[in-house]
């Protein structure tokens, strides 16, 4: 039988990836102002994703995950929002009208601030320093003032999540949203691209639809499917104390959700089963995220998976795999025969970004788009194998035009990373490369129903945005 749960039983546990305030007063004060304030989202939201996410469970939806590596403070901006919107938007419809298949939309985005590190600390030219470990704790620059943990940044990340999180809801139920706008979201830098033109050509079908549909007297007027999508929010649930500031009891159902985001995870460096993240995160009724690497074996899963989601409650619990390219083959196999034989319900979701880090002659970090989508195929070759569903993606991606992933078909080379590379921690594929990705997913997803004997073609009115 599990011990009581509270807000703050984690506090008793063991933790990791946890920075050193030297003020601790100034932390609790800090603390003690966020639990004042205002949810940022509200636990019915959060009920609506589970929702959703039981159906990627069962195999009926697919899941979209993806957002910034580590949202900045500095780069905070309307028209960063809204490029990131816009290419989320083109990547749902490509999955959801090419794939023939409902897309659940969960953004990296308004909370992912926070960012383990795999050491505490940095040294330059023999000056050690603590590691940056995202904005709402510490700066970039490489001093002793910008390095120490600021728990004031805490209150700067719930003020931009809070403007974030205003903006997006704005733009889908705004409007911005509408199919009938599906040319409007291509991005200048992208137009020109062979992805660029592949989504042309898909938007050309919609609105040969769209206009069958409004003679048919199906129109965004009418049906609210066709002008609104639904975006939830998602986060590591790295920073505790933030965390258990912003946990509150939903006065309907008399639970604890965390209001921070839709949808928080535990990351691959902090899923230790008896440490205070697992601790945290069993006790919210979210739904919940785990990252599976390398290292997770299948006993140790199963363990997490009965402490995360004891009464195997389907969208209560996603997987999010990370091997890398060489490793998903070792690896995947035997977690999902596990999960299988002992009926478990789990969504599972491929993370292709960050088993795939190499280091470039040039010296910059990248991730080749190559072995990324060999991740994705393997992921989906696997499942099949295993008669298990492939569920989803979790991708780290922008809407900007930057060069930080090497490949795609524009072939962004070693030497093109120095161009636009301005990520604060992880390459981050961009628009481009993004909504190729997105093509080849819908690709495999029809294939994968043409197997199944569902004919794809185009989704049902209500699936028409995505949701």
């Amino acid at each position: 039988m599990q011990s009581r749960w509270s807000p703050e039983s984690w506090r008793s546990k063991e933790i990791e990836q946890v920075p050193v305030y030297p003020d601790h007063a100034a932390l609790q004060d800090v603390e003690q102002q966020l639990a004042s304030f205002p949810p940022l989202v509200f636990a019915g939201e959060a009920r609506e994703l589970k929702a959703e996410l039981a159906r990627v469970a069962k195999g009926e939806a697919f899941l979209m995950q993806g957002g910034d590596c580590a949202e900045s403070f500095a780069e905070h901006g309307a028209d960063t929002i809204r490029d990131f919107f816009r290419v989320f938007l083109q990547m749902a419809v490509v999955l959801t009208y090419a794939g023939g298949c409902p897309v659940v939309k969960l953004g990296r985005i308004a909370g992912q601030f926070a960012k383990p590190r795999s050491s505490d600390t940095e040294t330059q030219d023999g000056v050690t320093l603590p590691s940056y470990r995202g904005d709402i704790i510490n700066a970039t620059e490489f001093t002793e003032e910008a390095r120490t943990p600021d728990p004031m940044r805490q209150l700067m990340a719930y003020r931009q999540s809070a403007a974030t999180l205003n903006l997006l809801r704005a733009f889908a139920q705004g409007g911005y949203a509408n199919l009938e706008h599906v040319h409007r979201w291509n991005l200048g830098f992208v137009e020109g691209s062979p992805a660029g033109h592949r989504y042309h050509e898909l938007a050309d079908q919609i609105t040969g639809s769209l206009r069958f549909m409004r003679a048919t007297g199906l129109t965004p007027e009418n049906t609210p499917q066709l002008r609104r999508t639904n975006l939830y929010t998602s986060h590591e649930a790295l920073l505790l104390g933030y965390e258990e500031a912003l946990t509150r009891i939903d006065s309907t159902s008399g639970e604890w959700y965390a209001t921070s985001g839709h949808f928080l995870w535990i990351g691959d460096r902090t899923r230790q089963p008896d440490n205070a993240h697992v601790e945290y995160m069993r006790g919210i009724r979210n739904p919940i995220g785990l990252k599976c690497g390398p290292s997770l074996k299948p006993d140790g899963l199963l363990k997490l998976i009965d402490q995360l989601n004891p009464n195997d409650e389907a969208g209560r619990l996603t997987l999010i795999c990370r091997f890398g390219a060489d490793e998903v083959g070792k690896h995947l196999p035997e977690l999902l025969r596990a999960v299988k034989r002992e009926g478990r319900t789990v969504a599972w979701v491929c993370d292709p970004m960050h088993g795939n880090t190499i280091k470039a002659g040039s010296g910059y970090k990248t991730r080749p788009f190559d072995r990324i989508l060999s991740e994705v195929e393997s992921f989906f070759d696997i499942h099949r194998a295993e008669g298990t569903h492939a569920g989803g993606i979790h991708v780290e991606m922008t809407g900007r035009n930057v060069t930080e992933c090497v490949g795609g078909r524009k072939a962004i080379t070693d030497a093109d990373l120095s161009d636009r590379y301005h990520t604060h921690c992880d390459p981050r594929l961009n628009a481009d490369q993004s909504l190729e990705l997105a093509f080849i997913v819908a690709e495999r997803l029809k294939r994968e129903l043409e197997e199944r004997g569902v004919k794809p073609g185009a989704p049902e009115v209500s699936l028409a945005a995505g949701e």
